[in-house]
């Protein structure tokens, strides 16, 4: 366990817009920051960024934390994980005992593949570097694709020896399970048992997660082995911590790039990612073979809305470019496409020419997603048929665009370059729209009927008010719990007066009356607030944030910017503008909580009890003065 002055150093090292912005592009807003939230489908930034408080906010998905729970939502850590990985951003030293064999083999699933691969990279690219063959052979491929050694060490490039047990040999002597090595995908198994070595042979591209995890593996075959092979490359399988249509090749070492340039250049290869950074053009990523995902477009947005598709000139490339049109619009993204001259790919272009050149080129060359599906589906189209099949294709690109704005621009564009009447196309378009919503529509349907009964959604049930309350009374206390409410109160022991902060008023208040928090970790929560109140210095808000049991630690992150609210009949008065008054009647709209649950629960009693309810009655009538009084107080009308 991570002890406490260690994750105090850690959380006063860590600056939340410096965390948040390597996943996402934070812009300046007064004073906090704003970007599209990477929990979400977000097409407008709702996703807030506060560094003078150290806590971020969805307010259209709700999500909300500390950099802390930031990485463990996005990068799928455990809490102790996700502390390691801000230690080791801001190089702070985190000691822990040894892990026992027991605690071993409770390590997770996915932490367990990871760092399988971590060792494979390395491994890999270990064998690059310094064994024979590696030089020989695999560093012999990369140099004659003409890549510097910084390039090669960049990307972790690596090369797989061709004994087709030799990494599994490896991996077992350094003491890594036979499990793990399968199911990361490094290693295959035959039927006997056995393992082998999926890449063998190969010379080795690793992919990387957007916080720099190696996740899997693309192996391709040297050049004087892959005639009439089918399979030049071979990639990792699915595992516990890689899809490959939810990865982009590339978007670790470019993300810095991409919101810099607010602007990707989407390509096909490997090879096409690396010769670009040599060339000098860093904002590139690829899909490497596999069909546009909305996982890996939705990874793209969190950095950039202006995509340029970077394809070859053939045909495969002219399909590559249209498959991923409409899906891209339905993002919102906004689409350039570059086609490249005959017999040139974004590799071999990017290792002829400077950046500026090549950025030169593309500036002068490419073509918004309307003009070039217009010049590909209409060119030399003379058949009636088979000319408005590619105007409905075109309008219909157009139809998946949600912005009204640039939806009516661009249908206003294709009736001048095409010739059709403006109002002709708007028809069509609004046919696919309806069509598409009809068809979401159904979706839904079917996926309702698939569920089992129970779940199927029915109307939500309100919250209890009891746990409402308590919750913005934890608010206040975490927010504000050692502002001083009321001055000079007069100590009645002594004589003396003294002043009396949020969260002493909240615990005396309380204490009163003999009541606790339902809530244990509300409860925890002012339990601790009062033992630290005398220190100097003291922050309710810092201390809990980085408090080491993480249900509090997460639950203070929510509170610090929650915008929780009451139900209707429970909501504050709207005229109550300072602490104090907010938190008195907090307090008493607790105890009227309280006294309505009692009385329900009384109610309950009575109607069982049957004729005998002499005690019973008269404790209703005591709960019925009490909750006059607590109305009178509050200000609320009782009608009996």
């Amino acid at each position: 366990m991570i002890d406490r002055p260690t994750i105090d150093r850690i959380m006063d090292a860590t600056n939340i817009v410096d965390v948040v912005s390597d996943f996402v592009t934070l812009r300046k807003s007064g004073t906090s920051y704003k970007g599209l939230c990477p929990f979400h489908d977000d097409r407008t930034p709702s996703f807030s960024v506060s560094p003078s408080r150290g806590v971020y906010k969805c307010f259209s998905c709700g999500k909300a934390g500390n950099a802390v729970n930031f990485i463990m939502e996005h990068e799928q850590l455990s809490y102790p994980e996700a502390l390691k990985w801000l230690a080791r951003k801001y190089h702070i030293e985190v000691k822990e005992r040894e892990l026992n064999d027991e605690e071993k083999q409770l390590e997770s699933e996915r932490e367990s593949v990871l760092i399988v691969n971590e060792w494979a990279a390395a491994y890999y690219e270990d064998v690059l570097w310094n064994d024979r063959d590696g030089q020989a052979i695999g560093m012999q491929y990369f140099r004659s694709r003409g890549f510097r050694d910084d390039i090669i060490r960049k990307f972790k490039l690596g090369y797989a020896l061709s004994r087709r047990n030799a990494t599994a040999t490896e991996a077992r002597r350094k003491g890594y399970k036979e499990e793990f090595l399968v199911k990361s995908g490094v290693c295959g198994q035959r039927e006997n048992g056995e393992l082998y070595d999926r890449f063998a042979g190969r010379v080795i591209f690793p992919w990387f997660t957007v916080s720099g995890k190696v996740t899997a593996f693309g192996g391709r075959l040297l050049d004087s082995r892959t005639k009439g092979v089918s399979q030049k490359y071979v990639n990792s399988p699915d595992s516990p911590v890689y899809h490959k249509d939810h990865e982009l090749y590339g978007i670790f070492q470019a993300k810095k790039a991409i919101s810099k340039e607010d602007c990707v250049y989407m390509v096909e290869g490997y090879t096409d990612v690396i010769s670009m950074h040599q060339c000098g053009i860093e904002n590139v990523v690829a899909n490497s073979g596999t069909a546009l995902s909305v996982y890996q477009i939705r990874l793209l947005r969190r950095f950039t809305q202006n995509v340029v598709l970077l394809y070859d000139g053939d045909e495969a490339g002219i399909h590559a470019a249209m498959r991923g049109t409409d899906m891209m619009l339905a993002e919102g993204m906004n689409i350039k496409v570059l086609l490249l001259p005959d017999q040139e790919d974004p590799d071999s272009f990017a290792r002829k020419h400077t950046a500026q050149q090549f950025r030169e080129y593309i500036q002068s060359h490419q073509t918004d997603f309307m003009e070039f599906k217009t010049q590909t589906l209409l060119r030399g189209v003379t058949d009636p048929i088979k000319r408005s099949e590619a105007i409905s294709s075109i309008v219909k690109s157009i139809s998946v665009i949600e912005n009204q704005i640039v939806r009516a621009t661009y249908v206003k564009e294709c009736a001048v370059r095409i010739g059709i009447p403006e109002q002709t196309l708007i028809n069509e378009m609004n046919k696919f729209i309806r069509r598409e919503r009809e068809e979401k529509y159904k979706q839904a349907e079917r996926e309702h009927e698939r569920q089992a009964p129970e779940q199927k959604t029915v109307a939500p049930v309100a919250s209890d008010p009891i746990a409402q309350i308590e919750r913005l009374i934890t608010q206040e206390i975490i927010r504000h719990g050692t502002e001083v409410v009321f001055h000079d109160v007069a100590n009645e022991d002594d004589g003396t007066t003294m002043n009396v902060s949020l969260a002493a008023y909240v615990y005396y208040d309380l204490s009163a009356d003999g009541f606790r928090f339902v809530n244990p970790l509300y409860q925890l929560i002012l339990e601790e607030t009062m033992a630290h109140l005398g220190e100097q210095d003291f922050s309710p808000e810092k201390y809990f944030l980085s408090h080491p049991q993480f249900e509090v630690s997460q639950l203070a992150s929510e509170l610090s910017t929650d915008s929780y609210q009451l139900a209707k009949s429970n909501q504050m008065r709207q005229e109550e503008d300072s602490l104090q008054s907010k938190i008195i009647h907090l307090l008493l709209d607790y105890r009227m909580a309280i006294l309505k649950h009692q009385m329900k629960e009384l109610k309950q009693r009575i109607m069982q009890a049957g004729g005998d309810v002499g005690g019973l009655a008269e404790e209703w009538a005591r709960l019925m003065e009490l909750r006059k009084e607590v109305a009178k107080r509050v200000g609320h009308n009782i009608v009996i």
